[in-house]
Parts: structure tokens; sequence; C-alpha cells
């Protein structure tokens, strides 16, 4: 009777290992996923949800949250075409961690935000749960320039 029931058991075990063993593989190789890293292309960088990078300054900046999206949906025509927020956060080298708001629309709140010697800007923001989120950082020119 004992045989009878180890067997079930063991050949169950079998045709999981390979299952466990490929889901383990999908996960390494996704970690390391060159889509998983922030895009930057000059002044830009286009960050996912969660993700940070590290500015020329040594600072660094992490999109920390989507607050809210109440943006017209593709294809409907509406009266508003709504606003989105996204939480950001701006970590100096030296000092203090500063939180940022930063908007679709300019009726919403602010679409830009001061940074150190920079204005952070966001220009594009995908649709979805975790959208990504493309930025301007710009050098804010000098007062005394001019």
């Amino acid at each position: 009777m004992m045989t009878r029931l180890r067997l079930p058991v063991l050949l169950a075990t079998i045709m999981l290992l390979p299952v466990a063993c490929a889901s383990t593989d999908n996960t390494s190789e996704s970690s390391t996923d060159a889509a998983s890293q922030p895009t930057i292309d000059d002044s830009r960088v286009t960050l996912g949800l969660g993700q940070s990078t590290q500015l020329s300054d040594g600072s660094q900046l992490s999109y920390t949250s989507l607050i809210n999206d109440s943006r017209c949906a593709p294809n409907v025509q509406c009266i508003w075409a709504g606003d989105a927020e996204i939480a950001m956060r701006w970590k100096p080298a030296r000092g203090n961690a500063q939180n940022i708001h930063l908007h679709t629309s300019p009726q919403g709140g602010a679409t830009s935000s001061r940074i150190g010697d920079c204005t952070l800007t966001l220009v594009s923001l995908e649709r979805g749960i975790g959208p990504k989120a493309t930025l301007s950082i710009d050098a804010t020119p000098d007062r005394n320039q001019g």
C-alpha cells in the first residue's frame, strides 16, 4: 500500500521539476533585460514605475508612483482632456531628498519642477497601470549671465 502512494508522488515531483527550473530561468532573464533599464537620450530620460536613474551631477531621480490618471481615453470625445499626476523623488549628491509631483496638464498642476541647477519637466506619460514617464532635464540658465 505504501508503494502505491509513493509512486504517484514521485511521478508528480519529477513532472513538476522542469517547470520549476524553467520558471527560475525566466525570472533571471527578465531581471537583466535591457527593457527594464531607464532609457536616457541626451537631456531626456524615460523611467518605468519604480525605476531610478543617476544624473550627471551625481543625484538620483526615482519615479515612485502614479497618483492619479483622469485623462480622456483614446478614441473618446471628452469635454476636457483630463490630467495625470506622478510622484518623483530627487536625491541630490549632498543634502535632503525632495518629493516632486508632476502633471500632464498645466490645468492640473505643475508640469515642471526645479531640481538643483536643472528643470525637470514631464514630457509624456504612457497609459496603463504602470505607465512609463518621459522627462526632460534641462540646465537652468544662470541668472547672472546675459
